[in-house]
């Protein structure tokens, strides 16, 4: 496993030794990957949600394509008794 070193203020060390008094983490090198972790895996989804959004940006959907949901929505609320 390779090692990373880095320096992290004091206010920071006493937030992660926290974490760990309290079980949430079992070390300082624990909370650092989790918080490596969680910060990669935050980023991956916000490409993806980013290109998805693009997506229907530059191709929006067209009533044709979605239309059958509302009519279909419509249908069954007038079906209903009340």
């Amino acid at each position: 496993m390779t090692q990373l070193v880095t320096r992290v203020d004091e206010r920071l060390v006493f937030l992660i030794d926290e974490l760990v008094k309290q079980g949430i983490v079992e070390s300082r090198s624990d909370a650092v990957r989790r918080g490596l972790k969680a910060l990669i895996d935050e980023t991956r989804r916000s490409r993806t949600a980013q290109a998805i959004i693009r997506g229907y940006q530059d191709h929006p959907q067209q009533e044709d394509e979605v239309g059958w949901a509302d009519q279909s929505t419509i249908f069954m609320i007038s079906e209903e008794s009340w």
